[in-house]
Formats: structure tokens, C-alpha cells, sequence
């Protein structure tokens, strides 16, 4: 089992950028796919960016590619979300899912623990 928590969400201008990050608890991080979800008030969680378990396979939905980086750390058994050039429509709470396999998915039901989530705040 491991357990989730996300940080470094905030208020931030279009433009501007943040880095999320989202550490994980337990010795076995490296076993697990890391993926980023979003929510946005009204609307269903969305698939952000995954990475397998070596990080060698990166994942992103097609708004975000070009702007956001997902990375991980597996020696300080965390994962990052890199977000630059934010716009307003990046919105939503932020959350942070581990699944136990070597490859990442895009749809939440793949991911067995969730972070809380952490609020980001693109104004325009």
C-alpha cells in the first residue's frame, strides 16, 4: 500500500508556471506507474500526464503536451507535474494517482491509491 500527498498548487497568473509535486510513502514507489489527474468544479476528473515505473514512458493528453512535464525521483519516492505556460482553463484540483505496474494508463479505474489533491488557480 502506499500513501499519496500532493503539494505546490497555488494562484498563479496565465503565463506564469508551477510544480507540482506529490510524494509517496512505503520502499516499493519504483513498482508503481505514477499518473496526474485533474478536476475542475462541475466537470468529470480528467487523465493530465503518466509515467511508468522506470520512467522511461511518459504519457500526456493532448491539451497539455508542449506545456506540462511529468518526471519522478524514485530515490526520493516522489513524482513531478511541471506546468508552464498555465491558462485559465488548467483550473482544477490536482490529483496524483499510483498504479501497481510497469506502465502507466490514462483512465483513473487503473490507479488503486489517490493523493488528496492540491488546487490550482490559473487567473486570466
Amino acid at each position: 500500500q502506499v500513501q499519496l500527498v500532493e503539494s505546490g498548487g497555488g494562484l498563479v497568473q496565465a503565463g506564469g508556471s508551477l510544480r507540482l509535486s506529490c510524494a509517496a510513502s512505503g520502499r516499493t514507489f519504483g513498482s508503481y506507474a505514477m499518473g496526474w489527474f485533474r478536476q475542475a468544479p462541475g466537470k468529470e476528473r480528467e487523465f493530465v500526464a503518466a509515467i511508468s515505473w522506470s520512467g522511461s514512458m511518459l504519457r500526456y493528453v493532448n491539451s497539455v503536451k508542449g506545456r506540462f512535464t511529468i518526471s519522478r525521483d524514485n530515490a526520493k519516492n516522489t513524482v513531478y507535474l511541471q506546468m508552464n505556460s498555465l491558462k485559465p482553463e488548467d483550473t482544477a484540483v490536482y490529483y496524483c494517482a499510483a498504479r501497481p505496474a510497469p506502465l502507466s494508463g490514462s483512465s483513473s479505474s487503473e490507479y488503486d491509491y489517490w493523493g488528496q489533491g492540491t488546487q490550482v488557480t490559473v487567473s486570466s
